[in-house]
């Protein structure tokens, strides 16, 4: 049983952080079909720079990770910038009592060991985000040089003028959006398309820097990212 609504879910972002390749997909999935935006970091250095760049709404830390651990890295959410407020759910192969505590110690919200139902991981997810309140009104419109792009709407405008966009082009633009500066797999985008192959990605591309950029051919915004994909970078 879910006690937030499809639409309430769509508006928390989740930042999840494992180094097992399989574990982190799986749960990105899992809370994606649950109706939240999913992002996912492989270390605690990878997620340093994902939280310095993006608002999120509540952090999955996993605890036994090569380098530096998920107590270290909660530590130093709790100590530091804006996100010193961030709900943090710890996840660990460890069920031993003084884990917990140490987990509690760092300024964890909730502590949950492995292995796990993936239910009772959403069901904690929500009692957290419940307990945290609503999230904060956010701009729902990106700047874009001259252009302007509301996510809520899906309309693209420039100088105050609407842009015609088709429905893949506006599907792919909000996903670009709702992870600004942040790149994408050009193979993840794809796959909401009907070519998985990605090629129907790069005419979308191609088609919107048209639209978006004064230099289609030397993007600012709608940025290729080698050997990822692609990234927006709004003003």
């Amino acid at each position: 049983m879910s006690f937030l609504t499809p639409a309430q879910a769509r508006e928390r972002h989740l930042l999840v952080v494992d180094d097992d390749d399989r574990i982190r997909s799986l749960l990105k999935e899992y809370l994606t079909r649950a109706g939240f935006r999913v992002t996912g970091a492989a270390d605690a250095e990878a997620a340093r720079k994902l939280i310095a760049m993006l608002d999120f709404d509540l952090l999955v830390l996993d605890v036994m990770m090569p380098g530096e651990d998920g107590f270290s890295l909660a530590r130093w959410v709790r100590e530091g910038g804006p996100s010193r407020l961030t709900p943090v759910l710890m996840l660990t192969a460890k069920d031993a009592s003084e884990d917990r505590i140490e987990g509690l110690k760092t300024g964890a919200d909730d502590y949950l060991a492995k292995p796990f139902e993936p239910q009772e991981l959403l069901l904690r997810i929500e009692a957290i985000l419940r307990r945290a309140g609503a999230r904060p009104a956010l701009s729902a419109s990106l700047s874009l040089g001259r252009c302007a792009f509301d996510l809520d709407r899906g309309e693209l405008t420039r100088d105050g003028e609407p842009i015609r966009l088709t429905e893949a082009e506006t599907r792919l633009l909000r996903r670009l959006a709702s992870n600004a500066h942040v790149a994408i797999d050009r193979l993840d985008l794809a796959q909401e398309t009907a070519d998985s192959s990605g090629r129907a990605v790069d005419v979308q591309v191609t088609r919107l820097r048209r639209k978006i950029e004064d230099d289609p051919k030397a993007p600012r915004y709608l940025q290729t990212v080698r050997g990822v994909g692609y990234m927006l970078a709004p003003d």
